[in-house]
């Protein structure tokens, strides 16, 4: 149950390839290496087809890099330092790359690389996939400050990635709330907890977990209580947690 479910990430990912934003940038990009030609496509190919050429490209392995990250991204950082699993998924990012740089290059020029070039062929896709992996992540924790974001958020469509607000169990789901918005994802919560991160929080109920930050008020219910929280309905805590809500100062000792 702890990798993404396959729908959920591809949800995530036509979300982030139809954002105005994405086609901007991708177009941007293939325009300008189809107008420049490089690794001798302007000689192979006359403009047209080589634009063609090169939104195929670009398109293509911008794909993959989402992919990998889709679906090894939440896996491994919920398992692994943050910079080992950025490293894994830069290197699944660059064999995805490789294999369909080859096949692109084989259809459009019925070409591959010779044996003896194929090391530094793929050493070289290889090293880049990694370097824009890791320095993209630099970025953005630059502008996001210094604690890196929750894995959780990763399951996430980019427009409802924000601070987490409460994690509710739905049947086999987990619903992730936070200040942008809500997802049901398939999940258990005691793994959707593992990935939380830095963010500080109590489960509440066998049913919830809640960011101690999001509480705006509490109320005593008996020998249980509940929480109203700053984004999203009240949630309840039962008595066996009701301690911790003490100890985390919502109500009196």
């Amino acid at each position: 149950m702890n990798p993404k479910p396959p729908h959920s990430a591809l949800r995530r990912i036509r979300s982030h390839l139809s954002a105005p934003a994405t086609l901007a940038g991708l177009l941007g990009v293939a325009a300008i290496l189809g107008i420049a030609g490089p690794f001798d496509t302007n000689e192979m190919l006359r403009l047209g087809p080589r634009l063609i050429y090169w939104l195929i490209v670009v398109v293509a392995t911008y794909s993959v890099g989402l992919f990998a990250g889709a679906f090894l991204g939440p896996y491994l950082r919920a398992r692994l330092p943050r910079w080992p699993a950025l490293g894994l998924v830069g290197l699944a990012t660059g064999v995805g790359v490789t294999l369909v740089v080859l096949a692109i290059n084989a259809v459009s020029f019925g070409v591959v690389p010779e044996m003896g070039d194929l090391p530094q062929f793929i050493g070289t896709i290889l090293a880049i996939a990694l370097i824009i992996t890791l320095v993209s992540e630099m970025i953005d924790q630059s502008q996001s400050g210094a604690t890196a974001p929750p894995p959780l958020l990763d399951r996430l469509p980019l427009e409802k990635r924000g601070p987490l607000v409460s994690l509710s169990v739905e049947d086999h789901y987990v619903r992730i709330r936070t200040t942008k918005g809500e997802e049901m994802v398939l999940l258990r919560l005691s793994d959707a907890m593992r990935e939380v991160g830095a963010t500080p929080g109590l489960q509440v109920h066998r049913s919830h977990w809640i960011a101690t930050d999001q509480v705006r008020a509490a109320t005593r219910e008996g020998d249980r209580a509940r929480l109203t929280m700053r984004h999203g309905p009240d949630i309840p805590v039962s008595r066996a947690h009701l301690p911790a809500i003490r100890e985390a100062g919502f109500l009196p000792k």
